[in-house]
């Protein structure tokens, strides 16, 4: 080549250009696909942590020992199931939480993301899965179970939740309570823990807290679960320790043999329920005593759940017609709720349908209660007068939902701190996200 060509190439800039913007064109693409991708992960990291957030709400209502399973579903409806498609539901209901204590709900959510855009600059993601390099983003979400109650009342009928009347003896330690109107204690707190009302606390309990979030009927919807009325009459005491019932209607001894009253499975009394001898129903197993428009008179008689056995007492019926829908009579309720199944820690429930016939004047005391579970009377007004411990086979859980409560004398509350193994999901104020 001559030497003048030679020198005309290398003076000949018009090629430079091309280099320099592929250089630079490349750089552009570069940054535009690490910003496409990283919009994209946002997106995805926004998503797992709304499902985190929703999940962890979700476990901490539930409380139960499926609160798992519960946090999984949620997470589905985001379309994030468990061990599909790269995408990790890891639930706990032992999270620290941040305030303190180790009895928060957690769920923390991973995905594994594909890779399109970013292995244009040389990033292969952080995980492999089925040979293909991925990025892992992760969100996790920590939420509180809310203040159990081992008190609950409704006060849908409009009169102050709970009241004190000389209750100097009062011992609550270890419980909540919540009014969902005011509370007043004259001259004694109740030594309750915490005691909550939605419009202002007078006094009541070790911590008190005025304008508290409402709390919601937890157990009403259990109503679908009663058995439908088949009774075509309806026998009543003539006299409160009258004997005059028919045989179907009079219990005594121990129970499960064929034939008897109570046998495990569901069992319905039309009208009046009357003890004419100490009972004791033995296991193993649980019984659903339904009692309609019928009362549950001791008759200063004990009724008592023996190892391995478990009843849940209900009062159902009609508003009308004078019945009382309540137990009744001297003597001692010593019964252990079902641990598993629709009433699982129901030991007596009320149908919420009921509004008249279902006060009780002396709970705790005429009966004694020993019970292991709720007792829900959701429009009844409730005098407490004595003390409530567990039954004597069952875990330490006691929790009372009413309309209005008032205490009076030495009531007090001993049976808590176990309804987790009693299978009894408490009341609670509303839960709140954490992190």
């Amino acid at each position: 080549m001559p030497i003048g060509c030679v020198r005309g190439l290398s003076a000949d800039r018009r090629g430079s250009v091309s280099i320099l913007v592929a250089i630079v064109l490349t750089a552009l693409i570069g940054v535009a696909a690490l910003g496409i991708e990283a919009s994209m992960w946002f997106m995805i990291r926004h998503n797992l942590q709304d499902a985190a957030d929703t999940a962890a709400l979700a476990a901490s209502m539930n409380g139960q020992s499926n609160y798992d399973i519960e946090a999984k579903a949620v997470t589905a409806l985001y379309s994030l199931i468990d061990g599909t498609n790269g995408v990790t539901v890891t639930p706990s209901n032992t999270a620290v939480c941040p305030t303190g204590g180790g009895n928060c709900y957690s769920v923390t959510i991973t995905q594994a993301v594909p890779l399109f855009l970013a292995p244009v600059v040389g990033y292969i993601g952080d995980v492999v899965v089925n040979g293909q390099n991925r990025v892992a983003l992760a969100a996790t979400a920590v939420a509180s179970r809310g203040t159990e109650y081992c008190v609950l009342a409704l006060a849908s009928s409009g009169t102050q939740g709970i009241r004190t009347n000389g209750s100097s003896k009062a011992d609550m330690t270890g419980c909540n309570a919540m009014s969902d109107t005011n509370a007043t204690c004259n001259g004694h707190n109740l030594n309750a823990d915490i005691a909550d009302a939605y419009g202002i606390n007078n006094n009541c309990g070790n911590i008190q807290r005025s304008n508290m979030p409402f709390v919601i009927d937890p157990y009403t919807q259990l109503s679908g679960q009663i058995p439908s009325n088949s009774c075509t009459g309806y026998p009543q005491e003539p006299s409160k320790n009258g004997i005059s019932l028919p045989a179907s209607n009079l219990l005594s001894g121990s129970i499960l043999q064929a034939g008897s009253i109570l046998q495990v499975g569901t069992q319905t009394v039309c009208g009046d329920l009357q003890l004419i001898g100490d009972v004791t129903l033995t296991g193993p197993g649980s019984t659903l005593l339904v009692i309609v428009n019928g009362q549950l008179d001791l008759n200063g008689h004990t009724l008592k759940t023996a190892a391995g056995a478990a009843l849940t007492v209900i009062f159902t019926g009609s508003s009308s017609g004078g019945y009382t829908h309540a137990p009744t009579g001297s003597g001692t309720l010593d019964i252990t709720s079902p641990t598993s199944g629709p009433w699982a820690g129901v030991a007596i429930y009320q149908d919420p349908s009921l509004t008249s016939g279902v006060d009780i004047s002396a709970a705790g005391n005429s009966p004694i209660w020993d019970i292991t579970g709720l007792v829900y009377l959701p429009h009844a007004s409730v005098i407490f007068s004595g003390a409530v411990n567990k039954s004597t086979y069952g875990s330490s859980c006691f929790v009372i939902v009413v309309d209005n409560l008032l205490f009076s004398g030495t009531d007090s509350i001993l049976a808590h701190s176990g309804c987790a193994s009693a299978g009894l999901v408490m009341p609670a104020s509303r839960p709140k996200l954490l992190n």
